[in-house]
């Protein structure tokens, strides 16, 4: 059987999605790597496909500002779609070889793929005349929307596991009125995680397409540390020769330390301030260009991100890492978002801000509370 790489990725830009896509799409174009499978999740995002009506997307802009839910066009097949986490989106990067270059084919074995994984749930799922896809009776559970290029596929499709529903009414769900959309939890009746669906999709695409499924490991390991001091947020400037962009604190993870490790030892780098970074519930996935590194990588080279938070003084003084960066700045998280050039960094600062404005609410309910409960009793005195 032939080989197919299966790469368990986790949070990913939509942006940074399509460049891997790109990427991985040339490479098996020219033979140099085999077919992929890359499963992941998207931040929250509706995509148009190739020929979709726009009319479909029900929300006005404001709508997905508040909802912090983005919209693409987008090159695949099909109308339009949402994606977000807790679902599991699959992009097979498959050559479809003399003998297997029928696209209707293709599409029937994803679909294929998706009834057996959901049965396993014991979940009835069928298709659909005029539509692509798989459905529980009148409810989508998976959208499919593929692209071809020189007998090479990408994009795929998308499961909804534990989905958030509701942004789904934020759209006409593949521009198709009168229907609806489910998940397997929702139908499971219980909370069902993402990587075990993972683990049984990889299993029936293997089975399906008759590869032979090998994991590969991501190529560099990093964390991320979004250094702020409840108004502003840090950034550093790499040097020109170093990629000429601002970004938060970055660094490898050396052999021998843990995440949190390397988390305290690149704040003290390039900060001068020690501590210890907070984990956030973030961990995310990309790739590098083989120039932003010292080291060399075979392409494509994937990086694994474990994000963190610190909080310094307002006005703390930096002392930076004068080899990598040439100068470092406080910005409002406004601002911030105008300088930075990495969707995912994009990502952890919005987790960030959003996280400190609850603290801030909580902090001023909490006063509020305090303030009333501290109030002098003035009895009514009775004439």
């Amino acid at each position: 059987m032939r080989v197919c790489e299966l790469r368990n990725l986790h949070l990913v830009t939509y942006e940074n999605g399509m460049r891997l896509q790109q990427k991985l799409v040339e490479l098996r174009q020219e033979e140099a790597v085999p077919d992929q499978l890359l499963l992941l999740e998207h931040p929250p995002v509706i995509t148009l496909g190739r020929g979709g009506d726009a009319r479909n997307l029900l929300a006005p802009a404001s709508t997905l500002a508040s909802e912090r839910v983005r919209f693409f066009e987008t090159t695949r097949g099909g109308d339009i779609t949402y994606h977000g986490p807790g679902q599991l989106v699959g992009y097979p990067i498959v050559h479809l070889g003399e003998g297997n270059r029928d696209v209707r084919k293709y599409v029937t074995k994803l679909e294929e793929v998706l009834i057996r994984t959901v049965a396993h749930y014991g979940i009835l799922a069928e298709r659909a005349e005029g539509k692509r896809g798989i459905w529980v009776g009148n409810n989508k559970i998976a959208a499919i929307g593929v692209r071809i290029a020189r007998w090479v596929t990408s994009h795929g499709f998308a499961l909804n596991v534990s989905t958030n529903l509701d942004h789904f009414r934020l759209i006409t769900p593949c521009g198709l009125h009168g229907t609806g959309v489910t998940s397997i939890s929702q139908l499971a009746g219980r909370d069902v995680a993402l990587d075990e669906v993972r683990a049984i999709v990889a299993e029936k695409f293997a089975e399906v397409f008759e590869r032979d499924v090998v994991p590969r490991a991501e190529s560099i390991r990093l964390i991320k540390v979004i250094v702020h001091d409840g108004e502003r947020v840090l950034l550093l400037h790499r040097r020109p020769e170093r990629g000429n962009f601002w970004q938060p604190i970055t660094g490898s993870i050396e052999e021998g330390e843990t995440p949190a490790d390397t988390a305290r030892r690149e704040l003290t780098e390039e900060t001068g301030f020690s501590g210890q970074p907070e984990p956030i519930d973030l961990q995310q996935s990309f790739m590098i260009e083989s120039h932003f590194l010292e080291a060399k990588h075979p392409p494509p080279i994937i990086a694994d991100e474990s994000c963190f938070v610190f909080e310094l003084p307002s006005g703390a003084s930096i002392r930076m890492d004068k080899d990598e960066h040439n100068d470092y700045g406080w910005f409002s998280f406004a601002e911030a978002y105008e300088r930075i050039r990495w969707s995912d960094d994009r990502e952890a600062l919005e987790k960030v801000e959003k996280e400190s404005l609850s603290c801030k609410v909580a902090e001023l309910l909490e006063d509020d509370l305090t303030a009333a409960t501290q109030q002098p009793c003035n009895p009514v005195t009775p004439t």
